[in-house]
């Protein structure tokens, strides 16, 4: 199948982050795109904006009948009525990570996976290389700051950045030229049954570093030696990593580090992006650009221009009397270094947390780590389990992790009473967490909090 030649693709679940980008792709290199999503969201909106036609109810009649291929995630449930018919029918059909290694195999590829860090990172490294006059391609599973997009295609690019995602062992179907691997954390308990099975995953996909390329590997974790690549260890501050931040200083709320590469110091670095894992993740993108020969000045303009991710770390609201940070973690570890990374910029201020677990199963394999990392915070508002592709589990609740929980200042809240349950307490830093539609409710808590502020100052 030659995807360039391709007229009509239709998407099921066109809103994923994932899918979106592989939906402006295609648009852009000229196919007539539509698809299907469960719920309206800013981002379904963004795609109707760039005339992609998008539906929210499942009607098989929304499915042109000149399509040329149908590319599906995992998410859509095998009941779905429109997944059901394209398959009764016999329409070309795809997963979005098949789609994505069709569109990767003849080009030079970077991709960055781990359980956590990967979307940051994958933003980091296109940044690099874009400001670094690379013709690349880049497909990100976050919102970029710099670039308002989570898509980037420069005319005749031969070179492509890819977020390698671990779930449904998706990123199987890459073969990159130089790989980055940040974590091996457990997670997707319901997909791989147990970390060894994850971890084994991981292998297999470094396993598939073409022949010369180049494994980015966080210091600490461990993948089998393999001639075909050669391994570079990152770290955020261990001298035994081929790359690691030295001198690192925090002003104002940002970083500024020296990037070690071994015994060669490569210069001071100033990172506009808070928390030390952050700066980590800077090291891993750094290290990439270097091992393909991206100039040290280059790199560090770059580094210094960077805004972030929509939803990681996400300063929306920065007043005297009141900070609001939102952020993606959904995961115990991720919560731990987003609520640590606040409580160091923001020394001596109450912290108050608003999260919304993600699945029941994450709930109920993490129960007892998520109540440790979220009893980190002065306050927590935690809102009902948010199912996503899954059905509810006897006894996982969460009001059961809300009892695990050990701070004395929690209340577990409908998604309803959330904004006056926030607004009626005084606020010093607050933050949203989690992967879920939590994001629905971001623009209306910043208005809120943002217009109590001005009718406080009386402007």
């Amino acid at each position: 199948m030659e995807l360039k030649n391709l007229k009509t693709v239709y998407f099921l679940g066109i809103g994923g982050i994932g899918m979106s980008a592989l939906a402006r792709y295609f648009k852009a290199n000229g196919s007539i795109v539509s698809g299907y999503d469960k719920t309206p969201t800013p981002l379904t909106t963004e795609l109707q904006n760039e005339s992609i036609e998008v539906h929210f109810d499942e009607n098989i009649s929304a499915i042109p009948s000149n399509t040329d291929l149908v590319i599906y995630t995992p998410a859509i449930p095998k009941d779905h009525k429109e997944l059901i018919h394209v398959l009764e029918i016999g329409l070309p059909i795809k997963k979005r990570a098949e789609v994505l290694g069709m569109i990767t195999k003849q080009t030079t590829t970077i991709a960055i996976a781990g359980t956590h860090g990967k979307t940051t990172i994958t933003s980091l490294v296109s940044h690099i290389l874009k400001q670094s006059d690379k013709a690349i391609t880049a497909f990100m599973g976050g919102i970029s700051k710099n670039y308002d997009t989570n898509f980037l295609l420069s005319p005749n690019s031969d070179l492509t950045v890819v977020e390698a995602d671990e779930f449904d062992r998706s990123f199987l179907t890459l073969f990159p030229d130089v790989a980055i691997i940040s974590s091996m954390d457990a997670d997707h308990l319901d997909i791989y049954g147990s970390k060894e099975y994850l971890v084994e995953s991981f292998e297999l996909f470094a396993g598939q570093i073409k022949k010369g390329g180049k494994l980015i590997l966080k210091k600490g974790l461990t993948i089998p030696e393999n001639e075909n690549f050669e391994i570079f260890y990152y770290s955020l501050n261990d001298v035994a990593a081929d790359f690691y931040a030295s001198n690192i200083t925090l002003v104002e709320g940002k970083y500024h580090f020296e990037l070690m590469h071994k015994s060669e110091n490569c210069g001071t670095f100033n990172f506009g992006f808070p928390g030390l894992h952050n700066v980590e993740n800077a090291v891993a993108a750094i290290a990439s650009a270097i091992t393909i020969g991206i100039d040290i000045s280059k790199i560090k303009k770059a580094i210094a221009s960077y805004t972030g991710v929509k939803r990681r770390f996400d300063k929306r609201v920065d007043l005297a009397d009141v900070v609001y940070i939102d952020d993606y973690a959904h995961h115990p570890e991720e919560l731990r270094a987003c609520i640590t990374s606040v409580r160091n910029i923001y020394t001596g201020k109450k912290i108050t947390g608003i999260f919304q677990p993600h699945l029941f199963s994450r709930t109920r394999d993490f129960a007892d780590e998520f109540a440790k990392s979220l009893s980190l915070l002065d306050e927590l508002i935690l809102l009902d389990i948010y199912p996503a592709r899954e059905l509810p589990i006897d006894g996982i609740t969460s009001q059961m992790l809300l009892d695990k929980v050990t701070i004395e200042n929690k209340i577990l809240v409908s998604k309803e009473e959330l904004i006056p349950e926030v607004l009626k307490r005084k606020l010093e830093v607050l933050l949203t967490l989690g992967a879920g539609d939590i994001d629905q409710l971001v623009m209306p808590i910043e208005k809120s909090i943002t217009n109590i502020y001005k009718a406080i100052k009386g402007f």
